[in-house]
């Protein structure tokens, strides 16, 4: 009875403050202390000054604010640009033309950025107005970017994926390991739709598909250095030359080198990029302070060891926890951004993955794609608010053109859970 009760408080407060639109880490350490202050006798400041010391002295952590700083560096260069114009001679063959560019630089500045908004932005700021002059739907202009700006969320180095590391303390070279090949072939599931998508639709579908294609060379000229840094950071991890931490130390110095050779490195550009990354930062650690907090106040009122006990009782399958657990966080997907998905749940979650058998790597694989939906599902979806601001339309358009990517990612789960090897083939074979 008492779990019921604080289960209730928990939850109306945190939809309660979420709803008069406090901030995230704010309205999770204030719903912390309210439970502490009902429901246990510990002492809200020392346990307080202890959690967050804990949860944000991590030498882990330190990747994160670097790899934020090189996306905003590069997100201020003219690499939009450069992908776009490098990539659409090499895809506009493929059956939807031009859409696949979307989806391939999505999946480049990914690698490079580790941010889904960011990636977004950055590739919509060039095509959108390429494809709409060259007359592709806006369903799937809007569709194919919503869906394939997610992989920032998946394809390494991934800022979620390395909060899940943190989170489940695994190894965030192994998990950026384990991603790799899902991240990659769920951007390829996407150009197979948008294939099939142009192949149906064909008698409809004639875009103009003219685009300078003479100087094929200098246009891969233009992809190299972006293809070098992802390499570099990339490779310098899986390699084992550098830790995460490092790697994202080289990326940003890479993303200014970068950045000067392409002419946009600016003493204004280096300010925008700085506050930029201390912004983005600054809010995420505040979100991984309120949640820390706020499962250690669920811990001392037993709300994680009763649901657990609850659903062991229960008795699921492995599959059928998969389910559920793929039905909560879309649901939760509906309220909550991706990041705060992850660690407000993770304190109730982590034991009954773990004592279901998942391997930890492959779940955090499997979260990553289902928190990814999250961000392209109404109300609150931050893709969708960023093409909303970039397009002009209405959510309401903007969320029925990203319904079939959503589609999409639901089947790759189900490939993701009937071929688990995708996830931990690369892990096993490159820590041999």
């Amino acid at each position: 009875m008492t779990e019921t009760l604080s289960i209730i408080v928990f939850l109306s407060t945190l939809f309660i403050l979420l709803g008069l639109g406090v901030w995230v880490g704010a309205a999770l350490l204030a719903t912390a202390i309210l439970g502490m202050a009902l429901f246990t006798n510990a002492p809200i400041g020392d346990s307080m000054a202890v959690t967050i010391w804990g949860e944000q002295s991590s030498w882990t952590l330190t990747a994160l604010p670097l790899f934020i700083w090189m996306g905003e560096i590069l997100f201020r260069t003219r690499l939009s640009e450069t992908l776009f114009r490098g990539l659409a001679p090499f895809l506009r063959g493929l059956p939807g033309g031009l859409l696949h560019v979307n989806i391939g630089a999505s999946a480049v500045f990914a690698a490079i950025s580790g941010s889904s908004a960011a990636t977004v932005a950055t590739v919509g700021k060039m095509s959108i107005p390429e494809l709409r002059a060259r007359k592709y739907p806006e369903s799937m202009i809007i569709g194919t970017l919503s869906g394939a700006g997610t992989l920032g969320l998946l394809i390494p180095p991934s800022i979620s994926m390395i909060i899940y590391g943190v989170t489940v303390n695994e190894s965030i070279t192994k998990l950026f390991m384990a991603a790799m090949i899902p991240g990659l072939c769920l951007a390829l599931f996407f150009m197979v739709y948008v294939a099939g998508w142009s192949i149906v639709n064909r008698a409809t579908f004639r875009p103009d598909l003219t685009i300078e294609a003479s100087k094929l060379w200098r246009r891969l000229a233009d992809l190299l250095p972006v293809l070098c840094l992802i390499g570099a950071v990339i490779g310098s991890i899986y390699s084992g030359v550098a830790t995460a931490t490092e790697a994202a130390a080289l990326g940003v110095l890479g993303a200014f080198i970068l950045s000067a050779f392409q002419g946009g490195l600016t003493w204004s550009n280096v300010q925008e990029s700085i506050m930029g990354s201390v912004r983005t930062t600054a809010m995420i650690m505040l979100i991984l302070m309120g949640a820390g907090f706020l499962s250690l106040a669920m811990g001392f009122t037993g709300i994680p060891k009763a649901l657990a006990t609850g659903i062991s009782a229960w008795d699921p399958s492995p599959v059928m926890l998969i389910l559920i657990l793929t039905v909560f966080y879309i649901i939760l997907g509906c309220f909550l951004d991706g990041l705060s998905s992850i660690v407000l749940t993770m304190a109730v979650i982590e034991p009954m993955v773990r004592a279901a058998g998942f391997d930890m790597l492959w779940f955090g694989v499997y979260l990553m794609i289902v928190v990814e939906m999250a961000q392209i599902t109404p109300p609150i979806g931050f893709n969708l608010f960023v093409l909303q601001g970039m397009t002009g339309k209405d959510m309401g358009f903007i969320a029925k053109a990203s319904f079939p990517m959503f589609i999409v990612m639901c089947i790759f789960i189900v490939v993701l859970v009937i071929f688990p090897g995708l996830a931990l083939w690369l892990p096993e074979v490159l820590s041999k």
